[in-house]
């Protein structure tokens, strides 16, 4: 969690510093399921465990859009967003890199650092983040994504 002198006014203040680390949340193979149903995306190396066994990894993987997808719920229990702050829009993304699959069963959690915020008129500030997704007892996170949200202040 952001410390309790993180708000609208003093977000210049925490740039360049870590905003928090999220808990572990696992990425078990009924979510890889479900998100391959919600995205139609079947591919065996996510869905077949019995032909993913006989992989380099031994089992299956996670969807990277799935892994990129739990950045939400992972920044929200940081804190990301401070007090004071009526909406807040998802402006995008600058960069994502995938670096490490995410094995079925394995834990996950966020890293956020805050890395930009600038004025876009009207009192509202776009927020830039630079977030880590770690895979527990690995030394390589799983991606790497700069993301953008549009703070609209109440």
């Amino acid at each position: 969690m952001p410390p309790a002198d993180y708000t609208l006014d003093t977000l210049d203040q925490f740039i360049g510093h870590e905003l928090g680390t999220s808990g572990w949340i696992t990425v078990d193979q009924a979510r890889i399921n479900a998100f391959a149903d919600c995205t139609e995306d079947h591919q065996w190396i996510h869905t077949d465990p019995e032909r993913a066994a006989a992989t380099p990894g031994g089992t299956t993987i996670a969807h990277g859009f799935l892994t990129l997808s739990l950045l939400p719920a992972l920044r929200n229990e940081i804190g990301v967003v401070p007090d004071g702050v009526a909406r807040v829009l998802n402006y995008g993304l600058d960069r994502v890199r995938f670096l490490a699959s995410v094995k079925s069963g394995a834990r996950v959690r966020a890293r956020v650092h805050l890395t930009e915020v600038a004025p876009k008129g009207e009192g509202r500030l776009l927020l830039k983040t630079e977030n880590t997704i770690e895979i527990e007892g690995e030394a390589k996170p799983a991606l790497i994504a700069d993301t953008l949200a549009l703070l609209i202040p109440a």
